[in-house]
């Protein structure tokens, strides 16, 4: 077994992330890959019963629960449960490993994986898709546990297209194009002259930007291998809406509605990520330079010379795990080559400040306290899906061998 070592400052050894990893892969397995989540307060039958004819006080015991340095799920009696975009995350993951070493024991969680996503399959729609294993109330709508969002389903039907890629596993590849007809059919659209956006949820006609993006790039990866062309027209003019909306600074606002004109870190590195896709896709002609623009945004904009990831451009609290993980995930990729430095800097504040000695990582650090619960979603599969990807990415450099043993 590998231990977890003492970060040295100036950059990451490719060994003792693997440390990290393994310890993790540990955590996550013995809990069945089944966790709490930071919005999942309506779980509990006790904030269920006491909300049930008010919407702020569904809202007001969300942001409580997510906001308490003290988990108090065990208390209101919260089941711990599969999240289906967690599920997504672990399978991709996974099948990063699968490719790096090869070894047959990574082959049963990953049908394991496979199966949990059938069975948290979102019903009554077109296609395949996922929501939340949770209900969720917001200022203009309640959404029932296991509405299928874009964000969601774009997310595992990328890990899908990628276990199929690299694991060769072909139900992957079946459930992955089954998403087209949720994506085409069943989500509203703001149309204008050749542009559209897709909504976030079929019940709610909210459009942001990564959430359209995210769709838009699994359409684009998707349409070769279902040979429709109205997958390509669709995802361009989706492509299309987002880059009209792109500010001339490389930014992003979360959407164009007058409440959601904020700048934050993981939303904007999902937008680069999606134009990633497209670029892949031989559409540098159009993504490139937003690309080049919006990666330079990122970068001057979220992070310390230390490596700490902000939340916000204009704030650095709270230090959140998603806006680190995202990090590592985007500045890993070989297009984002240059960042390496900055990237090395990120990882060693994730791994020095956010690691919990229990095996697991923390949710987010204040300017004057952490907050220490384990989320499974929001921080497990994140940090498996950016340790993963480092590790996977930086063998594709050639940084280290794909028969190192570390993980075994």
């Amino acid at each position: 077994m590998q231990e977890v070592l003492s970060i040295p400052c100036e950059g990451v050894d490719f060994g003792i992330v693997e440390g990290y990893l393994y310890k993790l892969r540990a955590y996550i397995e013995t809990s069945d890959y089944a966790g709490y989540d930071p919005y999942d307060a309506l779980n509990s039958p006790f904030i269920r019963m006491v909300s049930s004819r008010s919407k702020w006080l569904k809202i007001a015991c969300t942001q409580f629960l997510r906001r308490s340095p003290l988990n108090l799920r065990a208390i209101l009696a919260t089941q711990k449960g599969h999240n289906p975009k967690a599920i997504g995350l672990f399978l991709w993951g996974y099948t990063r490993l699968y490719a790096l070493w090869g070894k047959p024991e990574y082959r049963p969680t990953i049908e394991y994986l496979l199966d949990l996503l059938e069975k948290t399959r979102s019903e009554g729609w077109s296609g395949n898709c996922w929501g939340y294993n949770f209900d969720w109330q917001n200022r203009t709508m309640w959404t029932p546990k296991y509405t299928p969002t874009i964000v969601n389903s774009a997310f595992i039907g990328h890990a899908l297209l990628d276990t199929y890629f690299l694991a060769g596993v072909d139900r992957a590849l079946d459930m992955a194009i089954g998403i087209r007809d949720f994506i085409c059919n069943d989500l509203s659209r703001y149309e204008e002259q050749d542009r559209l956006c897709f909504s976030y949820t079929p019940r709610d006609d909210n459009y942001v930007h990564n959430a359209n993006l995210l769709g838009a790039s699994l359409l684009i990866r998707l349409c070769p291998m279902c040979e429709d062309r109205t997958l390509e027209k669709l995802a361009l003019a989706s492509l299309r809406y987002a880059l009209r909306y792109q500010r001339a600074d490389g930014a992003w606002y979360y959407g164009q509605m007058n409440l959601m004109r904020y700048v934050d870190s993981f939303h904007t590195g999902f937008n680069l990520q999606a134009l990633l896709y497209f670029i892949r896709e031989g559409y540098d002609a159009l993504c490139q330079a937003p690309y080049d623009r919006g990666l330079r945004y990122y970068v001057e904009n979220f992070f310390l010379s230390d490596g700490t990831a902000k939340y916000y451009d204009h704030k650095i609290f709270p230090v959140d795990i998603h806006s680190l993980c995202q990090a590592v995930v985007l500045l890993s990729d070989p297009l984002a080559v240059e960042q390496s430095e900055l990237l090395e800097r990120v990882l060693t504040w994730m791994l020095k400040y956010m690691w919990s000695p229990r095996g697991y990582f923390y949710y987010r650090k204040g300017r004057f306290h952490t907050n220490k619960i384990c989320y499974m979603r929001w921080s497990q599969a994140w940090a498996f899906h950016a340790l993963t990807s480092y590790l996977h990415n930086k063998t594709l450099e050639g940084v280290a061998s794909p028969a190192q043993e570390a993980c075994s």
